[in-house]
């Protein structure tokens, strides 16, 4: 164990790096207060699951990942937002719905899921084939919901401490609340539900020319900074690894088979770090 002064300065500087990173400071961004009147319990699933910096930040990846396979998600993302410019700040601005949606003061998430909802109304347009599209569509709501929710969980049950298969029941019981409120349907509420509902749609998916590119910002993005590179890396890899085998072979993405024990040993060493850091 290193001396008290140097852990402390070791845990000051890991936690303003993950803040600079998830906080947009330019913007006078703070990190998001738990209150006791937020919308989830603090003993709450919910909590525990959405807690941990570094499975979020791997199923947020993969779940963007699988969002980008409905045509409609890819739409909205191509014609509607500054992701080539910009796509560390969609990826704050997920982080930040998760966190307030969760943990803030239920006056805050309820205002946050309502300027959510009047961006949706003002987002649509028309696919490449003609075929009319709106984010507020409540099919499509569904698909970006359970592929967060189903990527979150998957990413704490692999880098996390695991919770039980009612426990993970309980979690879409539970968040089910932020679909309802945001116009999803149908929304899942146990496990065998979110696994019924992803096979349902997955009919709908497709990759173009289109989502080669989004996904290539995705994955190709710089670092935020040159202290959160390793981890970055590492973390990308994960959520190229934590996707369903038929999404990684849509997206054309290689599991990466001899480095595998690597970036999953790495991913969990980055989790026990970021951890130790903030508890």
């Amino acid at each position: 164990m290193p001396p008290p002064d140097l852990a402390a300065g070791l845990r000051n500087r890991l936690i303003g790096v993950i803040r600079a990173t998830f906080n947009d400071q330019e913007k006078g961004e703070t990190p998001v207060q738990r209150s006791d009147d937020a919308l989830f319990a603090r003993d709450s699933v919910t909590w525990r699951v959405h807690g941990d910096v570094t499975t979020m930040m791997v199923g947020g990846v993969a779940s963007l990942l699988l969002q980008m396979l409905h045509p409609a998600v890819l739409a909205g993302v191509w014609d509607h937002s500054a992701f080539r410019k910009d796509m560390l700040g969609r990826l704050r601005r997920t982080a930040r719905f998760i966190a307030e949606t969760t943990y803030a003061e239920r006056g805050i998430a309820e205002a946050t899921i309502a300027n959510v909802r009047a961006v949706h109304a003002r987002v649509g347009g028309t696919l490449p084939d003609g075929t009319p599209y709106r984010a507020d569509d409540s099919e499509l709501l569904a698909w970006v919901h359970v592929t967060e929710m189903s990527s979150f969980l998957a990413a704490w049950q692999r880098y996390g401490v695991p919770v039980s298969r009612a426990e993970e029941d309980v979690y879409y019981a539970e968040t089910a609340r932020v679909a309802q409120a945001l116009g999803a349907d149908p929304i899942p509420r146990s496990r065998f539900e979110a696994e019924g509902l992803i096979t349902a749609m997955r009919p709908q998916l497709m990759v173009d020319d289109r989502t080669r590119e989004v996904a290539r910002f995705l994955l190709n993005q710089p670092s935020p900074s040159l202290a959160m590179a390793p981890a970055q890396a590492a973390i990308f890899a994960a959520a190229v690894d934590l996707l369903p085998d038929w999404a990684r072979a849509m997206h054309g993405l290689q599991r990466p088979v001899v480095a595998l024990p690597l970036v999953r040993g790495s991913t969990l060493a980055i989790a026990k770090t970021f951890r130790w850091a903030f508890h």
